[in-house]
């Protein structure tokens, strides 16, 4: 998670996020938005039939929320309907909730935080780590996140600089790694820990982390020894590094009877969602 691509939270609910360069502003997942102002049980249905009441909304729908690309629901970088500030405040006009006006008033936080980061990037760290004390996390597991994320930036760096194509490819790669020293593909490992739209990393153990930051690291230096170049090296690359922590996580269960992967997560208590009236 960057400050271009980064969860950020309404009252502890999360939101996802992009940040343009280009353009300079800050994309929302609409989805995320809705779901929690609507508090809807069934998100897609209540956007179907909220564009049914605004027709004037449901005309320029495509134009207030365009495809912009971020983490989807299977954990891979997809394009998904995103709406920058404008496009939020015209959506949050067709859904009656008492929380509109302190999303508004989050909003205008968001982009006053942002110009900040701006200026002083380490307040990005800062806040993340706020954010997950916010989110029940311990200092130790906090640490332990930042690490890991510290490992994978090295590690996508590398990539970057080896040829491997962003997006799909990058998503592959990290699959493959995840595979070998989990058993699992990441979209397996979410639906053991019941995740749909949230990320992976923010809902593991800090086992969990700590053996997928050596499968990184792993993965980067034996990269860098064979000079991998292109897709196909760093995926052959990417499966001996997530050997790697495999063989250490085996090693691990073998002494202590209890497996590594676990289904738990950082979920809030599931609440009764409303229903959009007919």
């Amino acid at each position: 998670m960057t400050k271009e691509t980064a969860i950020k939270l309404f009252e502890s609910k999360q939101i996802r996020t992009t940040w343009s360069e280009a353009e300079e502003k800050w994309y929302f997942s609409v989805q995320d938005v809705v779901e929690v102002l609507s508090e809807a049980a069934d998100i897609k249905d209540y956007i179907k039939k909220m564009k049914k009441r605004d027709s004037q909304l449901s005309a320029n729908w495509g134009t207030i929320c365009p495809l912009v690309e971020m983490e989807a629901a299977d954990g891979r970088r997809r394009k998904i309907q995103a709406a920058d500030v404008q496009g939020l405040l015209r959506i949050i006009q067709s859904i009656p909730s008492p929380k509109a006006e302190p999303f508004k008033q989050w909003l205008a936080k968001v982009g006053y935080e942002r110009m900040q980061e701006t200026l002083n990037p380490e307040q990005s760290i800062d806040r993340a780590r706020d954010n997950w004390l916010k989110l029940g996390r311990s200092e130790k597991w906090i640490q332990q996140r930042m690490t890991g994320q510290e490992t994978r930036n090295k590690l996508t760096d590398y990539w970057k600089e080896s040829g491997v194509k962003e997006q799909n490819e990058f998503a592959a790669l990290t699959n493959i790694i995840h595979q070998e020293w989990t058993g699992l593909t990441v979209k397996e490992h979410k639906t053991l820990k019941n995740l749909k739209s949230q990320n992976l990393r923010d809902h593991m153990s800090e086992a969990e982390l700590i053996f997928t930051a050596l499968a990184e690291l792993s993965t980067r230096q034996i990269a860098e020894s064979e000079q991998a170049k292109g897709f196909i090296p760093n995926a052959k690359a990417s499966k001996k590094g997530g050997a790697v922590a495999k063989n250490a996580r085996k090693e691990l269960e073998s002494k202590t009877g209890k497996s590594v992967i676990t289904g738990e997560n950082f979920l809030p208590p599931t609440k009764t969602k409303k229903k959009l009236k007919e």
